[in-house]
């Protein structure tokens, strides 16, 4: 996409935002969300905009580091928040629909915050290739009035990117990085422990300069997801990846010769001749 026409976008995407005259966004740190803080820092004055990060026990320690790092980068003040989502029931039981009840408590305090500190909205990060994939936490932000700017413009996964690295934003090429409880089948509970678990792996894979990394998480046994680029190495370093991975809890580790895919513990829910796990009811 040619300059001109990424400026386009941009001034777009902010005309979407000004109207609102501030703004509180939900930043978790990835391409996403800073693409959309960054385009609510150009289109209002910095000083009416909040970037909220919810550190919790799904979310990556090293994250939040880099999170602080980019809002005081673009000038703008960052509030950590701790939502809390294994203390609903409907959450830690792990249904399909489970980003729903994530995504419920976490815009619903948002919006609060949003109210009490006089903010005229909530954006989010959500692109408009997030609307072809299976994701129950939309029905949230839509039932909150989150405003998507990036997907209200039909600014894809792609142009997320190219936006991102025409700004100069550090994570333009960041790996995708979706919360640690996307790394349990359906069905099996989430508790605090079993994410210290997946924590400590994939920090450790990080550490070691892997890039795109899921450590899925399937009772005793890991399942290590890592790129394509990525399984020869993991291979040749399997006692360590092994050693470390028991020593964070699991009794077996594998790894997928598939490499990483994204969202694949959906693919339980396409099986042909199985149907998915009933989920627990939606509500408000």
């Amino acid at each position: 996409m040619q300059t001109v026409s990424l400026e386009k976008r941009l001034e777009e995407l902010e005309r979407i935002v000004a109207p609102y005259g501030s703004a509180l966004v939900a930043f978790s740190g990835g391409v996403d969300s800073s693409l959309a803080l960054a385009v609510a820092a150009r289109a209002l004055p910095k000083s009416r905009v909040l970037a909220v990060t919810s550190n919790n026990e799904t979310y990556l320690p090293s994250e939040l580091g880099l999170a602080e790092e980019f809002a005081q980068r673009l000038g703008v003040e960052h509030l950590v928040v701790n939502t809390r989502e294994l203390d609903d029931p409907n959450y830690a039981k792990n249904p399909t629909n489970r980003c729903y009840f994530c995504k419920s408590t976490l815009y619903s305090d948002l919006a609060g915050l949003a109210v009490e500190r006089g903010y005229g909205c909530v954006v989010d990060g959500a692109n408009k290739d997030d609307e072809g994939d299976y994701r129950p936490g939309r029905k949230a932000a839509k039932e909150l009035d989150v405003v998507s700017p990036l997907g209200l413009a039909g600014v894809t996964k792609a142009e997320v990117r190219e936006l991102a690295k025409h700004l100069g934003l550090p994570s333009w090429d960041k790996p995708a990085l979706a919360c640690l409880s996307s790394r349990f089948p359906y069905g099996q509970e989430i508790t605090a422990e079993k994410l210290t678990q997946v924590a400590r792996a994939e920090e450790f894979l990080r550490s070691r300069g892997y890039r795109q990394v899921r450590v899925r998480h399937h009772g005793e046994i890991a399942r290590l997801e890592v790129g394509e680029g990525e399984l020869d190495r993991a291979f040749m370093e399997r006692e360590e990846i092994s050693a470390e991975l028991v020593e964070a809890g699991f009794l077996y580790v594998t790894l997928d010769l598939a490499g990483y895919r994204s969202g694949s513990l959906n693919a339980a829910l396409k099986k042909p001749g199985k149907k998915a796990r009933k989920t627990l009811p939606v509500v408000g």
